[in-house]
Parts: structure tokens; sequence; C-alpha cells
């Protein structure tokens, strides 16, 4: 079976999935099946859930504002990747818009943004967030869309923070120059990775991150980067280190 099938197009429907279901597509969906891809009565297009894995549908009914997919046959069953949080500070619009679906590629489970004290974007549009996370998965071929969790401050996020799960996070003062080093020393299981805002943590946020017993600090090396680029290197780290790159 196919990895991934690349000529045919897929959507994510939030409906329960299986053989003979019939699912009702909503008016903008609708507008995208007829009005953007064309499809008629009959043509079929791959459909996921996020919990289902991806099946086989035809459009059944089609009208200007609604929509019926037949659900045929199941083409790949769900995959579940890496259990690893991205935790961040939020950024501006389109960066923040990237950063989402850059993670969704990389197979995170959960996206939680992070209020610090140099947070650039305190106003967090979540719906926004869950769209850009569905449409990589869409155009990737990714069957599990993370969760998109409520903005939490970061001292409330570190007081209640599960003894089980290791907290990586990205750190200018790393004791250790290596980041492969640093993240080979620790045991796979449940990882969050947490990236700071443009301006990093402040002296006493830092104090706070080291103080929890689960956290290592990495170094992303001896260039400055952007939040967006660094989430993007941390978590290629993270998978081939502790993930499912390995």
């Amino acid at each position: 079976m196919a990895v991934h099938d690349f000529t045919s197009q897929r959507l994510f429907v939030a409906h329960p999935l299986a053989a003979g279901a019939k699912i009702p597509c909503t008016p903008e969906q609708a507008r995208y099946l007829r009005g953007v891809l064309r499809l008629g009565a009959g043509d079929e297009i791959l459909v996921f859930n996020g919990r289902d894995g991806e099946w086989r549908a035809r459009l059944a009914e089609a009208g200007k504002r609604d929509a019926v997919l037949d659900i045929a046959d199941l083409v790949r069953a769900q995959a579940d990747g890496p259990d690893l949080h991205y935790l961040f500070a939020p950024l501006k619009r389109a960066r923040l818009d990237y950063m989402v679906q850059k993670a969704t590629e990389m197979g995170v489970a959960r996206l939680v943004p992070v209020l610090t004290r140099h947070t650039v974007a305190e106003r967090v549009n979540l719906e926004r967030m869950r769209a850009n996370a569905i449409e990589a998965a869409e155009q990737c071929g990714i069957l599990r869309v993370p969760d998109v969790a409520e903005p939490v401050k970061l001292k409330a996020l570190l007081e209640n923070w599960d003894p089980s799960r290791a907290l990586i996070f990205c750190d200018e003062g790393a004791e250790v120059a290596s980041p492969l080093t640093a993240l080979t020393a620790l045991e796979p299981g449940p990882l969050a990775v947490l990236i700071g805002p443009e301006g990093g943590f402040s002296p006493d946020e830092r104090d706070m991150i080291r103080a929890v017993e689960q956290a290592t600090a990495i170094s992303l090396g001896p260039r400055v980067m952007r939040a967006d680029t660094a989430a993007v290197a941390a978590l290629a780290l993270v998978n081939a280190a502790l993930g499912d790159w390995r």
C-alpha cells in the first residue's frame, strides 16, 4: 500500500468514517469540491478525520451549497505519530500560520500557545490555527491533525507539568553544545518542545524552566534563528533523536 497517493485530492471531515457512511459536507467544503476541484457526481476524493484512517469517497450529491460523500473503502489505516507536544510563544499572523503548518508536518500531537513576558502577540485565533493545521495535513498526506490547546501562561504551564513528559527547551545558554548529544541522553517517551518568543525568555523564566525536573536545554547552534525557523530545527532534531525518524 502506498504511503500517500499524491495524485488524489484530500479532504478533512469531522464525521466518523466507515464503509457505507454518508458524510454531509459543510457549505465551504461543497463550494470547494464543486467550484475549485470541479468534481461531479461519482467523482472520487480521499477523506480523513484524524482518527479513522484515510478513505476513498465518491461525491453522491452536489449542489452549489451542499454535497454528500459516500464512503467506499479504506485506503490507509490510521497511524499514530510521536507523543510530541509543541509549546510556543505566539507570533504575528503570517508567521504563526507558517509555524502551525510546519509543526503539523513534523507530526506533533498537540499545539499549545504559551504566553511569556516577551510574547509579541497575546491574542491567538485558535480557529485559524486549527484551519492551518488541517490544511497542512490535507496537502501533505498526514492522517493525524494536532489538537489545539487554549493559551496558557508559562508559569501555570510549568507549575502543572506532567512528570511523565520530558520538556525540551531551546536555550542559547545550554551546557551541551551538541543538541543531538543532549537529546540522545534522554529516554524515548512522551515529549514536549518549548520555543520562546523573539526576545527570548526572561532570566526568571529561564530559571523557572530549568527548575522543572524533566527539563533539558538544547542549543540550536551559533546562529540566531527566528522563532518559526527554530521550531522547524528543534522539531527535526527531536524527531531524529527521540521520535519516529529513528
